[in-house]
C-alpha cells in the first residue's frame, strides 16, 4: 500500500532535524581537546542515562542501538533491513569461529542489534550445528570452521566470511523491493571489490586469491578489475576511470585516505534522492545510513583528536554528511 511508511517516515523525518550538519562536524573538529568533543556530544545529546559519558566507545555504541530501537518502533519485519544487517550477522560468525579455536571468550566483540547474538553464535560455532544458522550462512560458516581449525590461517578465514557477507548482500537486495536497497548492495559490493584488489596490489596478492576474495556485480568485472591489480595502481586507475566509480579512481590518485572517504560520500549520494521520497522504506533506509556515517564520522574525529591530529588533516577524513 502506498501509505504503509507515511507515518514511519513522517516521523523520519523529524529525526532528521537532529543529525548533524556539515557546520556541526566542524564545530566538533575545532572542540579544543578529545574531552571537549566528548562535553560537545553529551551536550547535543549523545549517550544515555546507562552510558558512561566518558567512554567514546560506549557512547558511540549507545547511539547505534538508538538508531535500531527507533526503527524497531516503527517497523514490524525487520528482515527489509537485512542488506544492512547482515555485515554484523557476518561479524558475529567470523569473531565466533576465531573466539572458540582461539578457546578464550570475549562477549564485548559482538553485535547484538541482529538475529543471531553473540552467545546464540558461539553455541552454533561451539557444536557445529550449522544448520541452525540461514541456509546463506550454512555453508560458507562451515568452510571458514574448517580453515580455521586445520590450518589456523585467520586471513583466509577472514575472506571466506568476507565473501560470504558480499554474496549475503547481492542475494537479499535481488529479493528486495526497495531500489534503494538495491542500489546500496551494488555499490556496497563493488565498493568492497575495489578495496580488495587495491590491497592485494599493495600486499602482492596472487590473481586466484582475488577471484578467492572478490564477489560478481553488475557495475564492475572483477576479472578485469584483478587483472589491473596485478599490473599496478595506475592499471586500477585506468579501469575505474572507464566505469561508474571514476570518482573513486580520482581518490585513489590522492591518497588511501582519500579513497576511503570516497567510498562513503558514494553511499551519501546514493541515498540523498530519499528526502524527497514518502511513501515507501527508502527515507528509513537512508536515515539509517546516514545515522552509522555520522556515527562514524564523529568516531573519525574522536580518534584524531585523540592522537593528536591537526585540524586540517581531521577535516580531510571526515565524511560528507546527510543533511
Amino acid at each position: 500500500m502506498a501509505d504503509k511508511y507515511i507515518y514511519a517516515v513522517a516521523r523520519i523525518r523529524a529525526l532528521e532535524m537532529s543529525l548533524f550538519s556539515q557546520t556541526t562536524i566542524d564545530q566538533l573538529i575545532g572542540a579544543k581537546s578529545y574531552k571537549d568533543c566528548i562535553s560537545f556530544l553529551v551536550e547535543h545529546g549523545w549517550g544515555d542515562s546507562e552510558t558512561d559519558n566518558t567512554d567514546a566507545d560506549a557512547i558511540l555504541n549507545a547511539e547505534t542501538e538508538k538508531t535500531w530501537s527507533v526503527i524497531r518502533e516503527m517497523v514490524d519485519d525487520m528482515s527489509i533491513f537485512d542488506v544492512i544487517l547482515l555485515p554484523d550477522l557476518f561479524h558475529n560468525l567470523k569473531a565466533a569461529i576465531k573466539t572458540i579455536v582461539a578457546g578464550e571468550v570475549d562477549a564485548d566483540i559482538f553485535y547484538d542489534n541482529v538475529s543471531i547474538g553473540g552467545k546464540e553464535m558461539l553455541e552454533i560455532v561451539k557444536s557445529k550445528n550449522f544448520k541452525e544458522l540461514p541456509p546463506y550462512m550454512q555453508e560458507c560458516a562451515n568452510e571458514a570452521y574448517e580453515c580455521m581449525v586445520h590450518t589456523g590461517d585467520g586471513q583466509m578465514c577472514d575472506v571466506i566470511i568476507d565473501k560470504g557477507t558480499l554474496l549475503a548482500i547481492l542475494s537479499a537486495a535481488a529479493e528486495a523491493k526497495d531500489e534503494l536497497l538495491k542500489a546500496y548492495a551494488e555499490t556496497t559490493v563493488a565498493v568492497a571489490n575495489i578495496k580488495i584488489a587495491v590491497r592485494s596490489l599493495k600486499t602482492a596478492k596472487s590473481m586466484d586469491f582475488m577471484k578467492r576474495a572478490m564477489a560478481p556485480c553488475e557495475t564492475l568485472n572483477i576479472d578485469r578489475l584483478a587483472k589491473a591489480a596485478l599490473s599496478g595502481m595506475e592499471d586500477v586507475i585506468k579501469y575505474l576511470s572507464e566505469t561508474e566509480y571514476a570518482g573513486g579512481a580520482l581518490a585513489l590518485s590522492e591518497s588511501s585516505s582519500a579513497f576511503e572517504r570516497w567510498c562513503d560520500n558514494r553511499i551519501i549520494e546514493t541515498i540523498r534522492p530519499q528526502k524527497f521520497n514518502a511513501f515507501t522504506v527508502g527515507p528509513l533506509v537512508a536515515y539509517i545510513l546516514a545515522r552509522l556515517n555520522e556515527i562514524k564520522t564523529v568516531r573519525i574525529v574522536l580518534s584524531g583528536k585523540l592522537n593528536g591530529l591537526p585540524d586540517e588533516a581531521i577535516r580531510e577524513r571526515v565524511r560528507e554528511m546527510y543533511v
